[in-house]
């Protein structure tokens, strides 16, 4: 059984977050509330440890108290899981939690109470590749079908949570308006100590290089895999079926090659171009310091 999507303000998002709006739209943010923003599978779970292990001083032990899901609450399916409206609203501060809203949904009292908003954005063909196969898993999106289908309601913005053009481009104009600290899921993979130091300033911690070290060990992605608290093995079924794939697929940049065809990738670049028209952010397709993924053949002669 698959879900279905409708429009809400013109972003396309599930149905059962559609049904329950205006719960979702007047949640009560307060002082001192950290929100971790992404779109879809831009590297959310990796800075919700991140931020958990700042906060607990990269302790272990505390940060595998419960599942990410119940540490870092997701805004918009409060009413689908646990912990609930109430149980949110009974946590102590400072809170941290977790949407993919676009900037012009979140909920209003972030905003009002300047609350400290952390995004992440990730290159859109890796983005992409790994919402391709979430969506085989995702219960309340539609069936993601082919690839050649998919790669066309990415572009056209067709998919849970919109499009990721606006997405990106929305907190990027926003940051300095608001309390963001803007990061890109390339430059963590990149350089983690450095970015986990933005981070740790951010949250106004002040913590030690080795503590540094330790938090980057813990959240890398062969440590969060092995971890039950941290890899979302825990989530609901209901919601996320892993029966036959896993949340933690590979974690890496440069994952698109073994997708994209040539022909589909002159498309993608020509459509992110006219999209992107005017905009400063620049992303990174490959990094040096990570053996770069296998080409397919479209690409060996590239």
């Amino acid at each position: 059984m698959s879900g279905k999507l409708q429009s809400m303000e013109g972003i396309r998002i599930a149905g059962v977050i559609a049904t329950n709006w205006q719960q979702i739209r007047t949640f009560q943010a307060r002082l001192g509330d950290v929100l971790i923003a992404t779109y879809p599978k831009s590297g959310t779970t990796w800075v919700q440890e991140i931020v958990d292990l700042i906060l607990n001083e990269g302790n272990e032990e505390i940060c595998r108290r419960s599942p990410t899901h119940e540490r870092i609450p997701f805004v918009e399916l409060l009413h689908l899981m646990k912990p609930g409206p109430e149980e949110v609203n009974a946590m102590p501060s400072p809170r941290v939690l977790k949407t993919h809203l676009p900037v012009q949904l979140v909920p209003p009292l972030f905003w009002k109470y300047k609350c400290k908003v952390i995004y992440v954005a990730r290159n859109p063909r890796d983005t992409l590749t790994s919402y391709f196969h979430f969506d085989h898993m995702v219960k309340i999106h539609p069936d993601p079908e082919s690839w050649e289908e998919y790669l066309h309601r990415f572009m056209k913005g067709d998919v849970g949570w919109g499009s990721w053009y606006d997405h990106v481009k929305g907190f990027w104009e926003q940051k300095d308006e608001h309390n963001i600290l803007y990061l890109f899921f390339e430059d963590i993979k990149r350089n983690s100590i450095n970015e986990i130091r933005k981070v740790m300033r951010f949250l106004d911690k002040d913590l030690s290089e080795e503590v540094l070290e330790k938090i980057a060990h813990l959240s890398s992605f062969n440590q969060m895999m092995e971890n039950p608290m941290a890899n979302y093995s825990a989530f609901p079924s209901d919601v996320l079926d892993q029966s036959q794939y896993k949340f933690m697929r590979k974690g890496k940049v440069g994952d698109w090659k073994n997708h994209f065809t040539v022909q589909q990738n002159e498309m993608f670049e020509a459509y992110y171009q006219q999209q992107m028209h005017g905009c400063t952010m620049k992303f990174r397709y490959e990094i040096e310091d990570e053996e770069a993924a296998p080409r397919t053949k479209a690409f060996q002669n590239m």
